[in-house]
């Protein structure tokens, strides 16, 4: 024989079916909505860090813009100091053209360093090949070995970048 069922315990099942159909569409949709903002904040996040990327590169390339340029007149630099190496002691007319020539080699090397260019003159420290290009090496009782004897040729520097290294001899022991 079958009991009789109530009324009400049989309105009670397909409540609970109902109200566990009701909790698991939430559940799912809160897992949605927690899913969309971990993608939202992942975007916010690339796109901050591509702004950021952006601005440094921007701020580089106008650090950096004119390099080529002042890498050519570093040449200019050069011929200006040995035409003042040259006139070194001179006389008369030749004195009047000498003081023009050091004059113009000062403006240049303060223009050039207005624009972030630094001289690099290593003599008597010791050889660091990031920045000096070995082009020989002598004997020396003056300086201990593996420091620049002499420059031969300047380097400069633009900003933290190298422009050119400085051409150097090379102490070495004597012997």
């Amino acid at each position: 024989m079958t009991e009789p069922v109530e009324p009400a315990a049989a309105a009670a099942a397909p409540a609970n079916d109902e109200l566990a159909v009701l909790k698991a569409a939430l559940a799912d949709a809160e897992a949605r909505a927690q899913a969309a903002k971990d993608a939202q904040l992942r975007a916010a996040a690339d796109l901050e860090n591509t702004r950021r990327r952006l601005e440094r590169d921007a701020a580089s390339s106008l650090k950096y813009a004119a390099e080529k340029l002042l890498g050519e007149l570093l040449s200019v630099a050069d011929s200006l100091e040995l035409g003042l190496k040259a006139a070194a002691g001179a006389e008369g007319p030749a004195k009047a053209m000498a003081e023009g020539v050091e004059l113009t080699y000062r403006q240049l090397m303060s223009v050039l360093e207005k624009n972030g260019v630094k001289q690099i003159n290593p003599e008597g420290q010791p050889f660091n090949p990031e920045f000096h290009q070995a082009m020989t090496m002598a004997p020396s009782d003056q300086l201990p070995a593996n420091h620049v004897l002499s420059v031969m040729q300047k380097g400069y520097s633009l900003h933290e970048r190298l422009l050119r290294p400085a051409m150097v001899v090379v102490a070495k022991a004597p012997g």
